[in-house]
């Protein structure tokens, strides 16, 4: 089977990182004391980052829009994404690191310096960017609330990227500092230039103040554009996707759970490169569960391969449309 062709590319905008990832903490260590952890991985991430690793793999066009510090990390990051690393800015100051343990649940709890990523602006990111978009190309901003120069110019970044004929979607993550009404306020005025949302349910009520993903979605469709879609990722209760009048969900699959470390960043990009291969919102759906799944099942990371996506059958007994 031939890969199909695409004009469209797909831009990944913010949160470069290094991740230092240790497993399994059994119970959090008295003060003072030390823990010997089972394994530890040192790797990209962030979730443009971890996005941008699934589309490398899927063979996606795909360009990760980003900075960098000036460290002993700095060379590594440009080396794993030497297609994208020659038009990142360099700024004189470390690289942006997380440090995450797992738990027995398969949570996870992260530390993060502030690093490179804070110093991310618009210029940097428009710079990057044709000034022309092409049709179906994509512009995902991810990082929201980490990068925070560039949050804080996000209503006149958005309003650009339309204005050059990008499709806008946003996974702004959860904000450090907790939800709040001013926070609400500041996000809700740039909802008008976004044309999906990719968050997970948590995120997605607490950025609506909803207590059901119903009420939530709805709420958030209201302050998008016309066609608008808000897609909620459950974990392994699936993903649903609500635009308009139409309700679409998406069973996650059976598996055994190894990583989710990026798991919504891998939905992320099954399924936008959906989009940008012209497939319906269902397929989407189904394109964002199957690489999310191949990415959190396996260890060392792979995704699902681009024939098993081309040849994924329409499950419509796995989807409810309201």
């Amino acid at each position: 089977m031939n890969k199909p062709e695409t004009q469209a590319t797909l831009y990944v905008v913010g949160n470069l990182n290094v991740d230092l990832i240790m497993s399994t903490l059994q119970q959090w260590p008295q003060k003072g004391t030390e823990a010997m952890l089972e394994s530890s991985s040192l790797r990209p991430g962030g979730s443009a980052g971890n996005c941008a690793l699934a589309l490398a793999a899927l063979g996606i066009p795909h360009r990760l829009v980003a900075n960098q510090g000036k460290d002993q990390f700095t060379p590594w990051l440009a080396e794993l994404f030497a297609a994208s690393a020659e038009h990142w800015p360099q700024y004189a100051c470390e690289t942006s690191l997380t440090f995450g343990v797992t738990h027995p649940d398969h949570e996870r709890t992260f530390f993060s310096n502030q690093g490179h990523i804070v110093h991310l602006t618009r210029q940097d990111v428009l710079q990057q960017l044709p000034l022309t978009a092409r049709q179906d190309d994509w512009v995902l901003l991810c990082g929201t609330f980490l990068c925070t120069a560039l949050f804080s110019d996000y209503p006149l970044l958005l309003a650009e990227l339309k204005q050059r004929g990008y499709q806008v979607a946003v996974d702004s993550g959860w904000p450090p500092q907790g939800w709040s009404d001013s926070l609400r306020q500041q996000i809700y005025p740039w909802l008008k230039y976004c044309d999906a949302l990719l968050l997970n349910e948590v995120e997605t009520c607490g950025v609506s103040d909803s207590d059901s993903l119903p009420t939530a979605a709805a709420k958030l469709l209201a302050m998008m554009p016309v066609n608008a879609r808000c897609v909620v990722k459950c974990g392994a209760d699936g993903a649903h996707c609500w635009s308009g009048e139409q309700h679409l969900y998406q069973a996650a699959e059976t598996l055994q759970v190894v990583d989710t470390i990026g798991a919504g960043d891998s939905f992320n990009a099954g399924y936008l490169s959906a989009l940008i291969y012209g497939q319906d919102a269902a397929t989407a759906l189904q394109w964002g569960i199957r690489v999310a799944s191949a990415a959190i099942s396996s260890s060392p990371r792979h995704y699902a391969d681009w024939q098993t996506l081309f040849g994924c059958a329409q499950q419509a007994d796995n989807q409810e449309t309201k």
